[in-house]
């Protein structure tokens, strides 16, 4: 079983941060997911006839990961936050990208509720992961660059196992090894906020749908949380 710590100097600068750990084992990301294509119609056709749009960065959800962004010195504006940059994406081409129904459907919970979402196939962590600042020695390969390698600047928040940086920018942009494709069966999906006190009861429905979109195809899903009070739960 894989832990996930929030580790101490993280919780003490983001002391309201709420990150859910959805884990999927025995996933079928081959068959057919029709309640994840539904959702993502559901979502489309609502930015298309005007009842819904996206966050954007005037949102006071992207707002605090823009201010986070720059606290340990990213411009949020070239680098942008997962949900930002998804959600400037669907507002600009009125469709999510497709995937795989794994994706797919964390893709349309995360610009659904506005908050940033990812997943990690667990059978390629390599040990616990750490959510931590960076020392800029560490190694990152681009999720679809494998032949690529990055060096996280110092001080920036980062995922990492021990083998390497899983996400860097926080979540900005997944590593190629740790990707979810159709094939994988054991999978932790994340979804965070850095204001639980304001957004807890968005994230607690992000997870419940991203749950209910998981359940007809897995053996098995569990949800846990972690927090500054609460810094490890397994994935």
């Amino acid at each position: 079983m894989t832990a996930f710590r929030l580790a101490p100097a993280v919780a003490d600068a983001f002391s309201d941060t709420r990150i859910a750990l959805v884990t999927a084992t025995g996933l079928r990301g081959g068959e057919p997911w029709p309640g994840t294509a539904e959702a993502l119609a559901e979502l489309e056709g609502e930015l298309a006839d005007g009842t819904w749009s996206p966050a954007d960065e005037t949102d006071p959800r992207i707002e605090a990961w823009h201010t986070a962004y720059r606290s340990f010195g990213t411009n949020p504006r070239r680098t942008r936050p997962s949900v930002d940059a998804l959600g400037r994406r669907l507002a600009k081409r009125g469709a999510l990208p497709r995937i795989n129904p794994a994706v797919d459907s964390y893709n349309a919970v995360s610009v659904r509720h506005g908050l940033p979402a990812g997943a990690f196939d667990l059978d390629h962590v390599v040990g616990d992961v750490v959510i931590r600042h960076a020392d800029g020695t560490e190694s990152f390969t681009p999720l679809g660059e494998p032949d690529t390698t990055e060096n996280p600047k110092p001080g920036e928040i980062i995922y990492a196992d021990t083998r390497g940086v899983l996400t860097r920018h926080w979540n900005h942009r997944d590593a190629h090894r740790t990707r979810v494709t159709e094939d994988s069966t054991r999978v932790v999906f994340v979804l965070e906020t850095l204001h639980a006190t304001r957004d807890g009861h968005l994230l607690d429905a992000a997870a419940d749908e991203l749950r209910n979109l998981l359940t007809p195809h897995t053996e098995r899903i569990s949800v846990h949380h972690l927090t500054p009070a609460n810094p490890e739960a397994a994935g």
